[in-house]
C-alpha cells in the first residue's frame, strides 16, 4: 500500500516524523525551566475563564462584597426602642406633654407626686438644717418669722429646700410622662442660655427703672423707703452676698420649672387655651407665698405675666431671668442694709410698691417681645 505523504498522525504530525517529548514542536525551541509561554491573548490560560491564578489579598467575602453593617454577613440586631416618647412636632410650649401617652392618669399623678416632693424634701431639708445647726451652736426657735438665730444659715436652709426639688420635677417628667426632661425648659428641648442672657438683661434694665418709680411714688405720697436702702458693712454683707450668688438662681429657677413649667404643660395635655393653666399657676404661686394685701396682688400680677411669656417665647428663660434678677437684687438690697432676717419674713408690703411693679413688668415684657421677635425665637417646636 504506497503511503500518502501528506497524511496526518493522530494529533497533527507527520506519521513519518517522530512525536518530540512533552508534546513540543521541533521546530520550535523549548523555553527555559519555569518559563511558561505567553498567552495568545496576552496572558497565562487561567482553569476558569479570567479568575486569577491565586487568592488575591485582603478579606474575602462569601458574597462578593463587604457586608453593610459592622456584625459581619448577618443582619444587625435590632435598634432598642427609646423610653422617651417623640415630642409633637409644631406645638406650643404648653402643649409639649401631648405625647401618645398623655393619658389623663400621667398628668394627674404627677402633679400629686410634684406637689408632695415639695414638702417632703423641704420637710427633711429643714430636718438636716437643725441638725447641722445643733452641731455648729447655731439657735434653732423654728419659729413662723424666724427659724434659726443665723440669718445666712437660714437663708441656706430657705433655698436648698426648694432648689432641691429641681431634679424631681425632671424626674417625674421623664418617668411618669414618658418624655424628655428638657422639653420642660422650652420648645427645643434644651434650656437656650443665649436667650436667658438677653432676658436677664433685659431684667436689670427693667428692675432699675421699677425701683426708681417705686420710690418717686413713695416720696410723692409721703411713705417711708429710708430703710430700703441701707450698709452694715462688708463684714455682714460678703456671707450673705456668697449665698444669694451660688444659691438664688437654683431656688428661683426651681419655682418657675414647677409653676409656669409643669403645672401648665400637665394643664395643657387636656386645655386647648393657656390662660386657664397660667392664671392657675399664678394662684397656686400666690398661695405658697406668706404676703398679705398688695404684696399677693404683686405675687400674683407676676405669675400671671411671666406664665403668658413662657407660652409666647416657647420656653422658661423670660421667666427664669426675671425671678432670678428680682430674688438677688431683694435679698442682696436686705442684706446690704443688714436687714436679711427681715427679707425672709414675708407679709404685708406698702401699695406704692405696686408702682415699681406695673413699670417694672410693663418695661419687662415690651423689652422680651421685641428681642424675641428681633432674634427670631423659635415658639413652637420642631
Amino acid at each position: 500500500m504506497q503511503e500518502n505523504p501528506g497524511a496526518q498522525g493522530p494529533y497533527g504530525d507527520r506519521p513519518d516524523q517522530p512525536r518530540p517529548p512533552y508534546g513540543d514542536r521541533p521546530d520550535q525551541p523549548r523555553p527555559p525551566h519555569g518559563d511558561r509561554p505567553e498567552h495568545p491573548q496576552g496572558g497565562p490560560q487561567q482553569p476558569h475563564g479570567d479568575q486569577p491564578a491565586y487568592p488575591p489579598a485582603g478579606p474575602q467575602y462569601p458574597y462578593g462584597g463587604p457586608a453593610p453593617w459592622p456584625h459581619g454577613p448577618y443582619a444587625p440586631p435590632p435598634a432598642r426602642p427609646s423610653w422617651y416618647l417623640p415630642t409633637p412636632g409644631g406645638a406650643r410650649y404648653d402643649h409639649l406633654a401631648r405625647t401618645t401617652a398623655s393619658q389623663p392618669w400621667r398628668a394627674i399623678a404627677g402633679t400629686a407626686l410634684v406637689g408632695a416632693a415639695f414638702f417632703v424634701v423641704s420637710f427633711v431639708v429643714l430636718t438636716v438644717g437643725v441638725v447641722v445647726a445643733a452641731i455648729l451652736g447655731i439657735p434653732a426657735p423654728l419659729e413662723a418669722d424666724r427659724l434659726f438665730g443665723d440669718p445666712v444659715f437660714g437663708l441656706v436652709v430657705l433655698l436648698l429646700s426648694i432648689a432641691a426639688v429641681l431634679p424631681i420635677v425632671f424626674g417625674t417628667a421623664a418617668l411618669v410622662q414618658r418624655r424628655r426632661p428638657g422639653t420642660l425648659s422650652s420648645v427645643e428641648g434644651r434650656l437656650r442660655w443665649g436667650w436667658l442672657a438677653c432676658c436677664l438683661g433685659v431684667a436689670v434694665v427693667a428692675l432699675v427703672l421699677g425701683q426708681a418709680a417705686q420710690v418717686l411714688t413713695f416720696m410723692a405720697t409721703g411713705g417711708e423707703y429710708g430703710d430700703v436702702f441701707g450698709w452694715a458693712g462688708w463684714q455682714a454683707f460678703l456671707p450673705a452676698l456668697v449665698v444669694i450668688v451660688l444659691l438664688v438662681p437654683f431656688q428661683a429657677a426651681t419655682e418657675e420649672y414647677l409653676f409656669r413649667g409643669w403645672l401648665i404643660q400637665a394643664a395643657g395635655v387636656h386645655l386647648r387655651d393657656p390662660v386657664w393653666a397660667v392664671v392657675g399657676g399664678a394662684v397656686l404661686f400666690t398661695l405658697l407665698h406668706g404676703y398679705t394685701g398688695a404684696g399677693s396682688v404683686d405675687v400674683f400680677v407676676f405669675g400671671v405675666v411671666v406664665g403668658w411669656l413662657t407660652v409666647r417665647t416657647g420656653g422658661l428663660e423670660a421667666a427664669i431671668g426675671l425671678h432670678v434678677v428680682n430674688n438677688v437684687v431683694a435679698f442682696g438690697l436686705s442684706a446690704a442694709a443688714g436687714q436679711l432676717e427681715k427679707s425672709l419674713q414675708q407679709g404685708a408690703v406698702p401699695w406704692q410698691a405696686l408702682a415699681g411693679t406695673v413699670v417694672q413688668l410693663g418695661v419687662y415684657t415690651f423689652g422680651v417681645l421685641y428681642l424675641a421677635k428681633k432674634r427670631s425665637i423659635r415658639t413652637v417646636s420642631q
